[in-house]
């Protein structure tokens, strides 16, 4: 699936499913809980906290897709077109991170 044909799913979703998008504040809000979420678990599985008993049907790869539906339902709310803005981020990136990443010593 390509971002293009996620954002027209979850749009579809939404208006049929989900009935309406909650509006642009609280879908923000919602993105900060599902980020906290994918948060929590890497804190658990990759560092240095121990997973409580309520933790441990935790699962990384829904709390993401979590994120991303959220996200994708603020892009469609705001007329953004996903596949061209992270296009253009990429591009900025590149220019701006040329040499700087080859340069630093502590990637190395």
């Amino acid at each position: 699936m390509t971002i293009k044909e996620a954002q027209q799913i979850v749009d579809h979703w939404i208006t049929t499913t989900g009935v309406r998008y909650f509006n642009e504040l609280t879908n923000t809000a919602i993105l900060m809980e599902e980020v906290g979420e994918v948060a929590r678990i890497m804190a658990r599985k990759y560092g240095e906290q121990s997973f409580k008993s309520s933790d441990k049907e935790a699962d990384l790869a829904d709390e993401m897709a979590d994120v991303l539906f959220v996200l994708i339902c603020l892009a469609n709310q705001t007329g953004i077109d996903l596949t061209e803005a992270l296009q253009k981020n990429l591009e900025k990136k590149t220019r701006r991170d040329a040499e700087r990443h080859k340069n630093n010593d502590k990637l190395k």
